[in-house]
């Protein structure tokens, strides 16, 4: 299946211009979904809005928007108000300006996107941005209307195609200093470092993407199945976590069995 083009515009370097498409990098479509029914008579369950005071369904040409200035006290925006302050998208990328890549933290980094070229005319243009980034290991930052709202979108040359990242605004984003400042610096033995480290080398692999397999999703998967075929497949039943010992552990003994653990599984 040919993948579906969420965005059509122009991509702009200065006077260099081309047609491209972007489509979302990751998608949900795979996710295993399910609907709410009626126990009883099998029914899909639809929900509707009804007032908090009086029970009444509210139909669809009656709901608004309101921000909250108090308690139960809303100020009603209507819809030509909210368009009136809604950015015109000018359907084209035109980026502004170019920044290390890593010099933007990755929790700046919201959703990602593969941008190609939208025409075979439009090539030539395309390759000369890409590589241009590429020769000076940058990144172009530019602004667009996705999602309904004006962002900051970041661009990133990735083989022969370019990725587009959204960024989030920055009243998203927090600052780690306010969580990490209350651990306290430990003197750590050379030993004991030593040990974590063969550790972390014994238990080394090259990344693979069944690593983000979702065993959860399987186990669903054949349950639906054996649904399918008139049967049961058995479930099993919960089994309770122990609760981590309060007694101090020796970390040099745990660190030494950890490591002898994982030689005997890689041999």
């Amino acid at each position: 299946m040919a993948p579906r083009i969420f965005w059509k515009g122009y991509l702009k370097l200065s006077l260099v211009t081309c047609p491209v498409a972007m489509m979302p990098a990751t998608s949900a479509d795979e996710k295993v979904r399910f609907h709410t029914l009626n126990r009883a008579t099998k029914n899909r369950v639809v929900s509707r809005y009804v007032d908090s005071e009086t029970g009444k369904v509210v139909d669809e040409d009656e709901e608004a928007k309101g921000y909250e200035r108090g308690e139960g006290d809303f100020i009603v925006l209507e819809d030509e108000e909210l368009d009136a302050v809604a950015l015109e998208s000018t359907r084209t990328i035109d980026i502004e300006k170019f920044v290390s890549r890593d010099s933007i933290d990755w929790i700046w980094f919201d959703k990602p996107h593969y941008l190609t070229p939208n025409d075979p005319v439009g090539e030539e243009a395309f390759s000369v941005i890409r590589d241009a980034m590429k020769a000076a290991d940058m990144v172009g930052i530019s602004r667009l209307v996705m999602y309904r709202r004006e962002r900051a979108v970041l661009l990133e040359p990735r083989e022969k195609g370019i990725v587009l990242w959204t960024l989030r605004y920055g009243e998203e984003v927090r600052p780690a200093d306010a969580y990490f400042e209350g651990i306290g610096k430990v003197k750590l033995e050379p030993s004991m470092m030593k040990l974590a480290e063969t550790f972390i080398a014994e238990n080394t692999r090259k990344w693979s993407p069944d690593v983000a397999d979702d065993p959860v999703q399987e186990k669903l998967l054949e349950i639906i199945a054996a649904k399918k075929k008139g049967r049961k497949k058995p479930v099993k039943e919960k089994t309770e976590v122990p609760a981590p010992s309060s007694n101090v552990i020796n970390i040099m003994d745990a660190l030494r069995k950890s490591v002898a653990a994982a030689k005997k599984n890689k041999k």
